[in-house]
């Protein structure tokens, strides 16, 4: 008998919930809005709750979470989110938390190296061991895997907070990110675009500049990860990167960034195969959290 998993993709925005074994069998889904941690984290074991009720045990929960995060396993502060922006999130403790809410094995690591692991599993990494994926919306956050294992080291990937160049006289917005101000997340996120334009990307028309100048950026950053991380394959998602023609301008713009210098078809010949949207659509992240949960219950 297949065993049945939870997951929880945990946005800053919303959280997404369910319990399934993969994405060709979820027995059950709910999503809600992100508000306080006592409300929302309460609303997440309720559902497994419920959900355990009328399905039958879980082997594990895997939660894909904002950051950023505590991965450390022998950190005091493991599984905690730590200096998060998000009010009233810092410190909150959500392995602790769904440990004696739940009395499960409780996978853990950020939203986007759960989302990057979904797509590994069987999304649009099937078959590959080294990608980055990358969510431009709200925020921007990286993740992906090395060698079929997520990325985790010091703290974990901040790809989102990388720097790439800003030409104050092409583009005088200063950012929005609160902490670095006009980093990759503060002049590329969802938040700067309708902080730069007065509107929000989903209302901008495709022929807009900010369309050039947010795959210009994007590019860069790209750019940076290919020849740092030399991925098998780079993986856009996000609301921002929901817009169709956003990724024809980003692989445009990437090609002609790398000049020729990395020798591969993939970047030369292929570059629509190489730099692609989500194979999982917008259910990357809860699917991935799928695999934490199956990893850690057989760990």
């Amino acid at each position: 008998m297949t065993p049945l998993y939870g997951a929880v993709e945990a946005g800053g925005t919303k959280f997404v919930c369910l319990v399934g074994s993969g994405p060709d069998d979820i027995r059950a889904e709910a999503r809600f809005p992100t508000t306080t941690p006592a409300e929302t984290l309460g609303r997440t074991f309720a559902f497994f709750r419920e959900q355990r009720a009328r399905h039958g045990a879980l082997a594990a929960v895997g939660f894909g979470s904002f950051g950023p995060v505590d991965l450390d396993p022998g950190s005091p502060s493991y599984g905690r989110i730590t200096s998060t922006p998000k009010p009233g999130w810092a410190d909150t403790d959500i392995v602790g938390a769904a440990r004696a809410a739940l009395d499960v094995p409780i996978g853990f690591d950020t939203d986007v190296n759960a989302a990057a692991m979904g797509e590994w599993r069987w999304g649009a990494a099937l078959g590959l061991d080294t990608i980055v994926y990358l969510t431009v919306g709200t925020g921007i956050g990286g993740g992906g895997l090395i060698g079929g294992r997520p990325m985790h080291g010091l703290v974990h990937p901040e790809m989102g907070h990388t720097w790439v160049p800003h030409d104050r006289a092409a583009d005088p917005f200063a950012g929005c990110c609160p902490f670095h101000g006009d980093c990759l997340e503060g002049l590329a996120s969802g938040p700067a675009m309708r902080a730069r334009w007065a509107m929000a990307a989903e209302d901008l028309p495709a022929g807009h500049p900010a369309w050039r100048l947010e795959a210009h950026y994007l590019a860069y950053a790209v750019a940076n990860f290919v020849c740092t991380l030399s991925p098998q394959r780079v993986i856009l998602g996000g609301g921002v990167m929901t817009s169709p023609h956003v990724l024809a301008l980003v692989r445009e713009a990437v090609v002609s960034l790398l000049n020729g210098y990395v020798q591969v078809p993939a970047i030369l010949d292929r570059i629509d195969d190489y730099i692609v949207a989500p194979g999982l659509g917008a259910r990357s992240g809860v699917l991935g959290g799928l695999v934490l949960a199956e990893q850690c219950a057989r760990a």
